[in-house]
């Protein structure tokens, strides 16, 4: 008896949790694109004498690439990925789901 019960109440994953998973990946490949831009920049063009720094709307270049221009570049970037790739989803429970627990 216990095995039909076990059998009967088998959860089946929420499909939602595949999409979440997604929409955490493209969030988490974000973040870390945006810190090698930074760091790329930041160290790659700052890593010389300020004599030598040229300069973009008075800002040293490698400031202005690493954290003006990449600011603006990621943001629309994030803007692009939840527009394209992140779908609106209810927060409530499924009703085949909720159908389940309550039978």
């Amino acid at each position: 008896m216990s095995n039909q019960k076990n059998t009967e109440l088998e959860l089946k994953e929420d499909p939602r949790y595949k999409q979440c998973n997604r929409e955490a990946l493209w969030g988490l490949a974000l973040g870390v694109a945006n810190l090698v831009w930074w760091f790329a920049w930041g160290y790659g063009l700052g890593n010389k004498p300020p004599e030598e720094y040229t300069y973009i709307l008075g800002f040293p270049s490698w400031f202005f690439m690493s954290c003006i221009a990449g600011a603006i570049l990621f943001s629309l970037l994030a803007i692009a990925v939840v527009t394209f790739f992140f779908k609106d989803m209810p927060l409530e429970a499924d009703e085949k789901y909720r159908e389940q627990k309550e039978n």
